[in-house]
């Protein structure tokens, strides 16, 4: 296996079925919600998370068909976030394509994302495994907190680099963490197994968020889907900026502090090459190859698989992703 695509042969029958399920169960009597959810299946994406969850059930063993349930509520809920991410960022774009409220509006937007959420729960009870329920009802509410706590963190200079961890933790990686632990809960793993595929889903995730926070500076809007420096317009102050204002003086890091504080990316061409300047974008990538060696190590305890290699390979492919 070299890339996502073999990946997603592996387990190509594993992710038909998930599909199939997924777009009957976004099926609804409402007609808005029916076109709505259509929009969303087919507007593009990886998947990594619900794939996340069917390799990690493989590598451990699972002969059962709960995981295909499993992994499209992790999509579900996935995909209620971003809806309602778009609205609080006043996103217009997303994968290349008209975001959902730039198309219907807000309205429509949150509520369909509540509908998304309501019905994750409703699938969720199927299998019957409080510990399961456990898990995901405590990571909505993770996420939840995550999402006001960027908010609040919106236009701060002054975030520290445990601020911001602690950020993408609950905003970003407890989602990852909890599709890689239920895959291995629907397994009967032992306790030890079990937090090992938690810990690899965590690292991976803080890998996959801190990447993603370089390409919002590094890439173009066509490769990743949306306007570079969006993060910077919204204020948002990430692992490159935190490097970058602890590395700088005088009017560079004024000028940094004035376009967080002002929520201001007019100035991106020369507050990239400041970044650049003070090897920021470097340092960031390096802390995020770190987090993906901890998911790797992580798997040591799981059985050799070629699911296993899957998810060693996607640790690689985190951090070579250019969207």
């Amino acid at each position: 296996m070299k890339n996502l695509s073999d990946i997603q042969s592996l387990i190509k029958l594993d992710l038909k079925k998930t599909d199939e399920i997924l777009i009957n169960r976004l099926s609804s009597n409402v007609a808005l919600i029916n076109q709505m959810s259509h929009y969303i299946i087919h507007a593009g994406g990886k998947r990594l998370r619900p794939l996340l969850l069917l390799l990690c059930a493989r590598a451990t063993g699972y002969q059962g068909t709960h995981h295909y349930l499993m992994a499209v509520v992790i999509e579900l809920i996935h995909t209620a976030t971003l809806l309602h991410d778009d609205i609080v960022d006043e996103s217009s774009t997303r994968r290349g394509k008209d975001t959902v409220n730039e198309v219907w509006g807000n309205a429509p937007s949150i509520l369909v994302g509540d509908f998304l959420y309501s019905r994750a729960f409703e699938i969720m009870v199927e299998p019957n495994l409080m510990s399961i329920m456990c898990i995901l009802s405590k990571t909505t509410n993770n996420i939840a907190e995550g999402e006001v706590l960027q908010l609040l963190n919106c236009q701060n200079d002054e975030l520290t680099e445990v601020e911001y961890y602690a950020v993408i933790k609950q905003k970003t990686a407890c989602l990852f963490q909890a599709a890689t632990q239920i895959g291995g809960l629907l397994s009967a793993v032992n306790k030890t197994q079990e937090t090992a595929l938690k810990n690899y889903g965590l690292h991976l995730g803080n890998a996959f968020q801190i990447i993603d926070d370089v390409l919002d500076y590094e890439s173009d809007a066509k490769t990743i889907g949306k306007e570079v420096g969006d993060d910077l317009s919204e204020g948002k102050t990430t692992l490159p900026m935190i490097y970058a204002l602890s590395h700088t003086s005088g009017n560079d890091k004024q000028l940094l502090k004035d376009a967080i504080n002002q929520a201001d990316n007019s100035k991106i061409v020369q507050v990239i090459k400041i970044l650049q300047s003070v090897k920021a974008f470097d340092y960031t990538r390096n802390q995020a190859y770190k987090s993906a060696q901890l998911a790797k190590q992580s798997l040591n305890l799981i059985p050799n698989s070629e699911y296993k290699d899957a998810l060693i390979l996607l640790c690689d492919l985190s951090l070579q992703r250019q969207s």
